[in-house]
């Protein structure tokens, strides 16, 4: 490998997996980013499917976590040799990146590299996801997709915050592992049918839903008054039938759309992940690590990650 040139995650159409490591140009750090020697990184379904789908060459990736060889010359953010997480919008999957110290977060001595990377994208988005039931002391929360990484997350985050958390399995072994992450009930069954179980439990104050399709639309009717529905994926579905009659006539309730990237325009990264990674260092939460790898075995892991072989988080370790 050159100087002039590091190696990187790309997507190339030409290889079976959609994915290989190729040598592309160094990043030339902005002001107000520092450059971040990568450790380990995670996959996300978005991101491998976008991959996919494309059908051009580009750089992937949007969860890291490494160490800072040279901080922002703003004096902004980590110093040089902090180990931090942090996330991009694009090209994460690196040896070497330039970040915005906005979505940069010093790590613990006490949180490893792999634990670091699971926090960004499924931490962030079970955290503020969360944040939309407002103060949840007392309330109830259903949540689905609850063995992905943004489940797990949000049923320990929403036990911290003392709701009385419901999720869904498809078997008894996986309920068993979201009763583990802090919930209180778990509805085992296949979707959408499922949906019919969660009113015995219900009303629910917050639901946070990944599912999408006519999951989603069975959901709905199951809301508290003034209660809101997080919509943060669409893994059946991208579409669902609602009732509107129901939602209508009821009133008060909410189906709140999210997508992450919007959500950071409002709220820093940066503090949130400090904050993730101090819970992570205190054992008060656990990333669920199904798979560790070196990144070198990128196209195995990501396709049993859209096949769904396990459940949690994949890592990739870049370096060691």
């Amino acid at each position: 490998m050159s100087k002039d040139h590091i190696r990187a995650i790309v997507s190339d159409p030409d290889f079976p997996s959609y994915l290989t490591i190729k040598e592309v140009e160094p990043p030339l750090a902005q002001p107000w980013e520092a450059l971040v020697e990568v450790h380990a990184v995670s996959l996300n379904r978005g991101e491998v499917k976008d991959a996919i789908d494309q059908g051009a060459s580009s750089r992937l990736g949007w969860d890291f976590a490494g160490i800072v060889t040279q901080p922002a010359k703003t004096g902004d953010g980590p110093p040089a040799g902090a180990r931090v997480v942090g996330l991009l919008p694009l090209g994460a999957w690196s040896e070497q990146i330039a970040a915005p110290v906005s979505m940069l977060a010093e790590i613990p001595d006490e949180v490893g590299f792999a634990e670091a990377a699971t926090l960004p994208v499924s931490g962030l988005t079970a955290l503020n996801a969360l944040r939309k039931g407002g103060l949840l002391l007392g309330k109830r929360v259903l949540i689905t997709g609850s063995t992905g990484g943004v489940g797990l997350f949000a049923h320990q985050l929403s036990a911290l915050s003392g709701a009385f958390n419901v999720g869904i399995a498809s078997t008894e072994a996986k309920a068993q592992l979201v009763r583990a992450a802090g919930a209180d009930e778990v509805l085992v069954g296949a979707s959408p049918a499922v949906g019919a179980k969660a009113s015995q439990l219900g009303p629910y104050d917050l639901i946070i839903d990944s599912v999408g399709g006519e999951m989603l639309a069975a959901l709905l009717p199951h809301l508290a008054p003034q209660g809101i529905c997080v919509a943060v994926g669409f893994s059946s579905s991208p579409t669902a039938t609602l009732d509107m009659m129901n939602l209508v006539t009821r009133g008060g309730r909410t189906l709140y759309g999210f997508f992450l990237g919007e959500e950071l325009t409002r709220t820093p990264a940066a503090p949130d992940l400090a904050m993730l990674a101090r819970l992570v260092a205190d054992k008060r939460l656990t990333p669920t690590i199904a798979v560790q790898a070196p990144w070198t075995e990128v196209g195995t892991v990501a396709q049993r990650l859209m096949d769904r072989t396990f459940s949690g988080k994949a890592v990739l370790h870049v370096r060691g």
